[in-house]
């Protein structure tokens, strides 16, 4: 069965409407007139978390800033001992960002919760988690707002800074925050069901295969590196090229490699970002800098393919007498998700109309992530068209919203029925 039987209910097709206008309305916070663009601790921040508390205390639910800058909304489960299920995703943004990336995720869960508790208490709590940093655009760390809920913080991000030379701890005094309570943003393990986080899909699978909503797997494992190519920098006209120690061309080589290892071992691998030295139209140049961002579904075989590309960049360095020198600046494991929380995700989706829903590996970086360190995580894809995203181009369908809703809405009221009182988790 295609997701073109699949029918969203009366209900879901209304809030649908309601989060495309709300995602309109937060694409106009924006430090940039013209394009979205919208940082951690900043003052889009604060505009951005203001706007929709007001949505989460309209929904019923109590909220709460927290001691990282993330947004929480809250309702109450029908005993004291209830646990709680969080669902969430991020408000925060790339440079020249599109509107549904993270914040379709965030309005869905307040609809979400609105509508399940219209009925009356829900028997465990749901706490709905706006994340306020997942992007790292500002301070190039990404996933600090949920890295301090999952109680991961690292107080040597203190000194991170942004393009204008603020710290990340100036930056909290400023925004009003105390670094020194970062700690208390912690979530209690023991108190939660799960975490859930719907998101539109952001390459273009469920596009190919005509369909609305799949069901998270895993999330990529990842390693990220800064490389330095040291050659020497000599004048262009009198330097022959027998003599030449051109750090440019050994890094656009190195970049090559970098495609070509990993298309042909089927893993993710980009060189995002190149500088030269001294960047002079007639001298060889003599230091080049450049980024490699690798991803794969698991750490062995990501690894692997690391260690041949080092050897492809000695090669290289060898043949070309330069030194080319990677260091690692981030690592973060594959996440999987949990079975008992894909079921309910997938009973969602099967409600809609779906009979096959299919499963998706998640090839870009998640919140959940942070969350998969602290208890049990579930992803809900919603079809994104092309699957551009990071980009004005983004897009998901309100038909498409409606169908996640409902899905969605489905996966909570089971999991918080299941799971609402008792020691045990979910998976």
């Amino acid at each position: 069965m295609s997701a073109v039987s699949a029918v969203a209910t009366d209900r879901a097709q209304a809030d649908a409407a309601v989060v495309v206008a709300w995602c309109d309305e937060l694409a106009d916070i924006t430090a940039e007139p013209g394009r979205i663009t919208r940082v951690y601790l900043s003052p889009e921040h604060a505009r951005v978390n203001a706007v929709v508390g007001g949505w989460m205390r309209d929904a019923g639910l109590r909220t709460w800033q927290d001691a990282a800058g993330n947004l929480h909304g809250r309702v109450d489960g029908s005993t004291a001992d209830a646990r709680t299920l969080l669902l969430g995703s991020h408000l925060d943004t790339v440079v020249d960002a599109g509107r549904y990336d993270g914040i379709v995720g965030v309005l869905m869960a307040i609809r979400t919760v609105a509508r399940l508790t219209a009925a009356g208490p829900l028997p465990s709590a749901v706490e709905v988690i706006a994340f306020s940093d997942e992007e790292g655009t500002r301070f190039g760390k990404a996933l600090l707002g949920s890295s301090a809920v999952a109680g991961v913080w690292d107080d040597g991000w203190w000194d991170l800074e942004d393009g204008d030379g603020t710290t990340l701890r100036r930056a909290f005094t400023d925004f009003g925050l105390d670094p020194e309570s970062v700690g208390t943003a912690a979530a209690d393990p023991s108190t939660l069901i799960g975490y859930l986080e719907a998101h539109i899909e952001q390459g273009p699978y469920l596009d190919r295969a005509g369909q609305a909503l799949g069901v998270v797997t895993s999330i990529a494992s990842a390693r990220r590196f800064s490389v330095e190519a040291v050659g020497e920098a000599r004048h262009a006209g009198g330097t022959p090229y027998e003599r030449r120690h051109d750090a440019l061309l050994a890094a656009a080589e190195a970049a090559l490699a970098v495609e070509g290892i990993c298309r042909a071992s089927q893993h993710i691998g980009t060189v995002g970002t190149m500088t030269v030295e001294p960047g002079a139209v007639n001298v060889v140049p003599g230091l080049a800098r450049f980024s490699v961002d690798l991803r794969g579904e698991f750490d062995e075989g990501r690894d692997r393919v690391w260690d041949a590309i080092t050897a492809a960049f000695d090669e290289i360095a060898v043949r070309r007498g330069v030194a080319v020198e990677p260091t690692e600046v981030h690592r973060a494991p594959a996440v999987f998700c949990a079975p008992a929380l894909m079921d309910a995700l997938r009973t969602g989706i099967v409600s809609t109309g779906e009979a096959a829903p299919p499963a998706l590996f998640s090839r870009a970086g998640h919140d959940a992530m942070s969350l998969g360190l602290v208890t049990d995580v579930g992803m809900l894809f919603l079809r994104n068209p092309d699957g551009i995203s990071h980009h004005p181009d983004e897009f998901v369908a309100e038909a498409d919203i409606a169908l996640g809703l409902d899905a969605l809405a489905v996966a909570v009221r089971t999991l918080t029925e299941r799971h609402g009182t008792g020691p045990d988790g979910v998976s």
